[in-house]
């Protein structure tokens, strides 16, 4: 299924943003475009035309997420892993998996990215018979080169950013698309993560529970049994993001779903437990690589807008 594997050079996904950030400066491009609809709340998609400063710090998203190059190379790292990956590439990411996708110093590419809900997508696995039951299971899969599956996702991403398509169609390109990109991946293999000992996994679902709030690492040491310094490398090590990056990848989350809620952007600093907008707003960008404002303003209440002037 994919020719991709991971590079022999091992770079962090650090090192590969701090490469990009040294390159020199370049006009900003087009803005990020994201489509969204309330009435097919389980997908949602995002377009980067220019992708030359878009830096993305390590991050993960609640849904799993699969996306296409479109023009260019980039570099993805996933999983400790790198891959190269170039136009024509599908890439995928699990629920939860670190992962970050930056430029190669200036050179031009650009991509398109689909976020699905996850158990939404369990429950299709499962219709289509490549799941025993409808629970989410990871896919092992990273990187798929395969032109027509490339061409499928073009075609129902074009979809989504058509407004003569109808609902229907929409949803029928989506699970058309993703019913072909299962089916095509059922002979590849699923993955279990090694569950973290009980400790980590009590310090994560504090932090999931208490993102919005003020969490020490004392706290968590506390809960935990550990010193300091054994759970931040013990918790980077199975979760791929120490204590206080992961929440911050959480509190993100929750501004995300607060903005798509149609909070103001102070609501959304404040609910996500940020104390101030701008230090929300910065942070928001490192790891989503669009602002706040672009973010909450989608595609769909663009065209919304705009045909009612």
């Amino acid at each position: 299924m994919s020719d991709k594997s991971p590079s022999a050079e091992s770079l962090s996904a650090e090192s590969l943003s701090a490469k990009s950030r040294s390159a020199k400066p370049l006009q900003a491009g087009p803005p990020p475009v994201f489509w969204r609809d309330s009435r097919l709340p389980y997908v949602e998609l995002r377009k980067i035309s220019d992708a030359r400063q878009v830096c993305y710090a390590p991050h993960s998203h609640v849904h799993w997420s699969v996306g296409a190059i479109t023009s260019g190379s980039s570099t993805f790292f996933y999983r400790e892993s790198t891959y190269p990956i170039n136009a024509g590439d599908l890439v995928m990411m699990n629920p939860d998996w670190v992962h970050a996708c930056n430029p190669i110093e200036n050179e031009p590419w650009a991509y398109l990215m689909l976020y699905v809900d996850a158990q939404w997508l369990a429950d299709l696995r499962y219709q289509i018979g490549t799941l025993g039951s409808p629970v989410w299971s990871d896919i092992d899969t990273a990187v798929v080169s395969q032109p027509a599956l490339y061409a499928h996702y073009c075609e129902m991403a074009a979809c989504l950013l058509d407004k003569q398509r109808t609902l229907s169609m929409k949803h029928a390109s989506v699970t058309g698309f993703l019913t072909a990109l299962m089916l095509a991946l059922a002979h590849e293999t699923t993955v279990s993560r090694p569950q973290p000992p009980d400790g980590l996994q009590a310090a994560a679902a504090y932090c999931d529970v208490n993102a919005a709030f003020d969490v020490s690492l004392e706290t968590l040491c506390q809960l935990t049994g550990y010193s300091a310094g054994h759970l931040i490398r013990a918790f980077k090590q199975h979760y791929g993001l120490t204590p206080h990056a992961y929440l911050i990848n959480r509190r993100i989350q929750l501004g995300q779903r607060a903005l798509r809620q149609g909070e103001s952007i102070v609501n959304a600093a404040l609910l996500a437990g940020f104390n101030d907008q701008p230090h929300f707003q910065r942070t928001f960008k490192r790891l989503v690589a669009a602002t706040p404002n672009q973010y909450r303003y989608p595609l769909l209440k663009q065209q919304e807008n705009s045909a009612a002037s």
